[in-house]
């Protein structure tokens, strides 16, 4: 399966919020749509999901014109929406119904998630009784139970502790590992960089960067060192201005070519005791940093 957002544009009224968006994301892989609050991450959901019209462009489904009554959606919105005083099988098996399900496979389906989530005990209760975390379970249950070949999450991560988080983890790794194309959108970078094989950053309504993460990652100047070891001063005080210690600990150590790496890296292991050496590679977040800024 292939999705494409080719050349969206969209104005409200005057004023144009997404200026010739492209994307790409692929079944069996997840997709990380990163920006800044008002980027326009939401819009090109909302037009992806035909929930508003785009003013231009095309959204293309394997080549083709996406036929919203075949490709199903699962959505799992950062603003969350369920009903509280509802019975949480009542309005699950609602919602995958909705989605054209039967009511018996909806109950199937949502069963089996609840299960697969740890919530089972928690079917015939109302929402508002559940914790915020378990809130958020029940809240992917919707995105998930009606079996949507493209997946949409929206900070799925926010308000899970850390046993939630790695059961979530799980799930996704099983929705990619069906041929799902799953798509991310959130500020959590290590978690996009943790699933996502390719990254659009948008700022101000266009494609900064887009590609493959790790080849972005390797396309940056490699020839800057970064260095652990309990002499890291004694090196620094050696080298000079090109070498910054780090909050962390760390030393960088910036060459003037990356030609100069081997020898740099001989020189240090033979001249001083190193616990680590490597090329030094971009976090996510720094390349968010360096692409989702202000827009002159």
């Amino acid at each position: 399966m292939k999705l494409e957002l080719k050349n969206i544009e969209k104005s409200f009224g005057e004023k144009k919020v997404l200026h010739g968006v492209s994307l790409v994301a692929e079944g069996g892989k997840a997709f990380g749509l990163l920006g800044r609050n008002g980027a326009g991450k939401t819009t090109s959901i909302r037009i992806l999901m035909n929930v508003l019209p785009a003013s231009g462009g095309e959204v293309l489904f394997d080549g083709a014109p996406i036929d919203y009554d075949k490709v199903q959606f699962g959505y799992l919105p950062e603003e969350r929406g369920l009903y509280p005083k509802k019975k949480i099988i009542d309005q699950l098996a609602y919602f995958a119904e909705l989605k054209g399900m039967s009511h018996a496979d909806a109950v199937k389906s949502v069963d089996y998630w609840l299960g697969r989530l740890g919530m089972s005990e928690y079917r015939n209760k109302r929402l508002d009784t559940l914790s915020k975390g378990n809130q958020q379970k029940i809240q992917l249950i919707t995105a998930l139970a009606h079996d949507p070949q493209i997946v949409i999450l929206d900070e799925p991560f926010s308000g899970l502790d850390p046993v939630n988080a790695m059961l979530l983890k799980d799930v996704v790794k099983e929705e990619i590992a069906k041929g799902k194309i799953v798509l991310f959108s959130s500020h959590q970078m290590n978690y996009i960089e943790e699933f996502c094989d390719s990254i659009a950053i948008l700022n101000g309504g266009v494609v900064a960067l887009a590609g493959d993460l790790h080849e972005i990652k390797r396309n940056y100047p490699r020839n800057r060192l970064v260095v652990r070891s309990e002499e890291n001063e004694s090196i620094a005080a050696a080298l000079g201005e090109c070498c910054t210690l780090g909050e962390d600990g760390e030393l960088l150590i910036t060459l003037e070519s990356p030609e100069d790496k081997s020898g740099m890296m001989k020189r240090l292991t033979e001249g001083y005791d190193i616990d680590e050496i490597r090329v030094f590679e971009p976090s996510l977040n720094d390349i968010f940093v360096e692409y989702a800024g202000s827009r002159e």
